[in-house]
Parts: C-alpha cells; sequence; structure tokens
C-alpha cells in the first residue's frame, strides 16, 4: 500500500573546487569536482491522484512548465514505466534560482526518489540516476545522494567521507547563464588532473574554481561578494561555487557565528546569506511528513 503524501527535503550542494580538465569532441567539457551536500534546502511534497496526469500546483513565476525540471521528471518517470496514475507537485523554493547551488536537479532527484516510492516502482538507483541524467548533469549526483568525487560531464560519480563543517554562502542576486560560462574563449579547460587520494590527503591544497575569473567578469557582483566575506571573515579563502554566481567559504570551528549572522543583516539589498552545515547524505530519502 503506497502512501498518499511525501514531503521530501531537497538539499543544495557546493562545489569545493571545479577543475576543467579537458573537453570531448561533442563540446561537453570534462571536469574533476568535489560535491558537498548542505543544509540549504528546498521542500518538495508530492501527492498521489487518481487521474493519470502531473499536476504542478505553484509552478514558479517566468518557469513554463515544459522548462520545470520536478514536472519534467515526473513525467519522465511515468513514461518510462508506463505508470497509469498521477501527481501533484508543490515546491516550496528556498535555495535561490540561478546560484550556482544546484537547487533544481536537486528537485528533480527528490521528485524521482519520491515518487519511486509513492508509485511503488522499484527502480534501483542506478536506473533512476540514468533517467536523472536526461534531466540535467548534476541530478545523478543527489539521487545517489552523498558527497562525491565527481569526474566526466558530471556523471562518474565516487562516494567519498568528508568532514563536518559550517560555510559562509552569498548569492549575490545576479545569476549566471552556464553556457556563458563554458563558451567563453578564456576559460582554462587543461587543469592538471588531480586522484581522490591526492585530494583526501590533502583536501584543501588545490581548491581552485576554473571557472570564476569568466564569471568575475560577465558579473562584477561575483568579485564583490568574494570581496564581502574576505572582509566578514578575515583569513578566509572564499570562491565560487560551481558555474556562479554564488561564493562561500569553510569557517573555522571558532568563528563567532552569532557576530557574523549580525554581519549578514548588512548585505546588499537583494543578496542572500546563509550560515550553512555540511551534510553526509541527501536528507530526501528521509521523510518528513505521510498523510
Amino acid at each position: 500500500m503506497t502512501k498518499p503524501t511525501l514531503v521530501l527535503r531537497s538539499p543544495a550542494k557546493l562545489n569545493l573546487f571545479l577543475h576543467i580538465v579537458g573537453r570531448r569532441a561533442d563540446g561537453y567539457h570534462l571536469l574533476q569536482s568535489v560535491f558537498q551536500l548542505i543544509d540549504w534546502c528546498d521542500i518538495v511534497s508530492l501527492k498521489a491522484i487518481p487521474e493519470n496526469e502531473v499536476r504542478r500546483i505553484n509552478p514558479i513565476p517566468g518557469v513554463p512548465l515544459e522548462q520545470d525540471l520536478v514536472v519534467r521528471a515526473a513525467k519522465l518517470l511515468k513514461d518510462f514505466c508506463n505508470f497509469e496514475g498521477g501527481v501533484e507537485i508543490s515546491l516550496q523554493k528556498e535555495i535561490p534560482m540561478g546560484a550556482g547551488l544546484g537547487g533544481g536537479s536537486s528537485d528533480a532527484a527528490s521528485t524521482l526518489i519520491g515518487l519511486n516510492t509513492l508509485w511503488n516502482l522499484k527502480l534501483d538507483k542506478e536506473s533512476l540516476a540514468s533517467l536523472g541524467l536526461q534531466l540535467g548533469a548534476d541530478v545523478p549526483f543527489f539521487i545517489y545522494g552523498q558527497n562525491a568525487f565527481v569526474e566526466g560531464i558530471g556523471e562518474k560519480i565516487q562516494g567519498i567521507e568528508l568532514e563536518n563543517s559550517d560555510f559562509l554562502v552569498i548569492f549575490p542576486q545576479q545569476g549566471i547563464a552556464t553556457a556563458s560560462i563554458f563558451q567563453a574563449p578564456e576559460l582554462t579547460r587543461n587543469h592538471a588532473q588531480i586522484t581522490i587520494d591526492g585530494f583526501l590527503a590533502s583536501p584543501w591544497s588545490d581548491l581552485s574554481n576554473d571557472c570564476q575569473a569568466v564569471a568575475m567578469r560577465i558579473c562584477p557582483q561575483v568579485k564583490q561578494a568574494l570581496d564581502w566575506i574576505g572582509h566578514a571573515v578575515p583569513g578566509s579563502e572564499p570562491r565560487m561555487s560551481g558555474s556562479g554566481s554564488s561564493v562561500f567559504t569553510v569557517l573555522d570551528p571558532k568563528t563567532d557565528t552569532a557576530k557574523l549572522e549580525n554581519l549578514l543583516q548588512t548585505l546588499p539589498k537583494g543578496w542572500v546569506g546563509r550560515i550553512v552545515r555540511g551534510l553526509n547524505k541527501n536528507p530526501a530519502y528521509n521523510l518528513i511528513s505521510s498523510e
């Protein structure tokens, strides 16, 4: 007997580093990165309905349904399994859009994970990840559900254990189109490759982001946000996450977080800043509520 409603938390992620190590013949860039889950979450609610359709009850203004990743994920899974039945989807957005934090990919992953349970489809992780890759390169990571060393175009995922850390994350309001980053002729595309063992042996040695210089040219607010963190957290080494425009730094355990929370109240108008905790697992596997 399937549960009629699932409510799932969908976490954001940080790229602790992002190295572009090559380019495929089809134009896709090859990367190396470590993805860190954080407790900045959207809420995905899935309600089973008898009608044979996918309904989005609170669409995002400016996002057509055919581009909405949770709707696309539900329809993809429904068609793949020839499922006769439907779902009503509600999405509470907390993760900023266009921030480089993977919110849309995480929501799509939660939709696939949740509907696999709600509809009693019994697909394994590999099947769900294969479907997720059709929606976006980061979706499989959220389906596998743990921090990972990521390679290829994002499809080669190896889980790793990371120390529990707190991070300061700033989104300077203006998003950056990923295509504009990867189409830039000055983008570094030949970063020397590293190994998982090398990273784990010295995890904070090369945390550069090859997209950052291009992003700062396209979006000056990226540098402004980096400078803001540099002043707020002296001695820190802030960097951009993914293709931007969010920036972050890992916080020393001795950081006065109460003082930092007060400083966050002085962010420029429209900016969003949070102190977040790193996660070891994707909480989308843990049901918040059922009814």
